[in-house]
């Protein structure tokens, strides 16, 4: 359960960015909490499959 959004925070020549939106699920409760971060497009899909 992930979103992926593309931020446009870029000069030209410069590095793309995306806003990763991810569905966190607590162990406690099982209540779900967002996490969110800015990373490097190259750097997507390293990140939503971190665990």
């Amino acid at each position: 359960m992930a979103k992926k959004v593309v931020a446009t925070l870029k000069k030209e020549g410069g590095v793309k960015y995306a806003k990763v939106i991810k569905a966190v699920r607590s162990p406690k409760t099982g209540a779900y909490t967002f996490k969110e971060e800015m990373v490097t497009e190259d750097m997507v899909k390293s990140v939503l499959t971190d665990k």
